[in-house]
């Protein structure tokens, strides 16, 4: 067993899992009784994980920060909205990683928050670079940079094959959200 280095772990791709495999390592590092911080970047709403994690208090702190996703579900907002948003979750994410309190601290759609120019990738590169050495750190989202592949420990692409959505089945209650 091998406790002496923290991973950088990143999730990515077009498919679905990526907030939810980042759920299931902190639920296997809440059975360690490890201390584990979730800050989702763009997600603002209530949803089943917001609800499961409050079960796994006090291992467990969730932050979501942002003003909703870029575009998409209806956004009207400014982008430069978005930005001081994601810029204010981040600031408030560094703090928090460098306390000491934590074991585990996912970083949830900070890749989608890099590719749509939310953060720049200087800011994602510096949470790596500043990561205190025994922390696990794990980043989720879309369109991962090629830098932060190279930075990284593990990197798992999952890839879409087949979606409910081609059939017209729409996002289930406790399965999507």
């Amino acid at each position: 067993m091998n406790d002496g280095k923290g991973l950088v772990i990143i999730y990515t791709g077009e498919g679905k899992g990526k907030t939810t495999a980042a759920l299931g390592l902190v639920l296997r590092a809440v059975g360690y009784k490890k201390k584990c911080l979730i800050v989702q970047f763009g997600k603002m709403w209530f949803t089943g994980e917001v609800e499961g994690v409050k079960k796994l208090a006090p291992f467990v702190k969730l932050v979501q920060g942002g003003k909703g996703f870029v575009k998409i579900l209806g956004d009207k907002l400014p982008l430069k909205e978005h930005k001081k948003a994601a810029k204010e979750t981040f600031q408030k994410l560094h703090k928090e990683m460098m306390s000491g309190k934590w074991d585990v601290v996912v970083a949830d759609e900070i890749v989608g928050a890099v590719s749509s120019g939310l953060l720049t990738e200087k800011q994602a590169v510096t949470l790596i670079t500043d990561k205190p050495k025994l922390l696990d750190l794990i980043l989720t989202g879309h369109h991962v940079s090629e830098k932060l592949i190279q930075m990284a420990d593990l990197v798992t692409e999952m890839r879409e094959v087949k979606h409910p959505y081609q059939k017209g089945i729409l996002a289930k209650k406790g399965l999507d959200f």
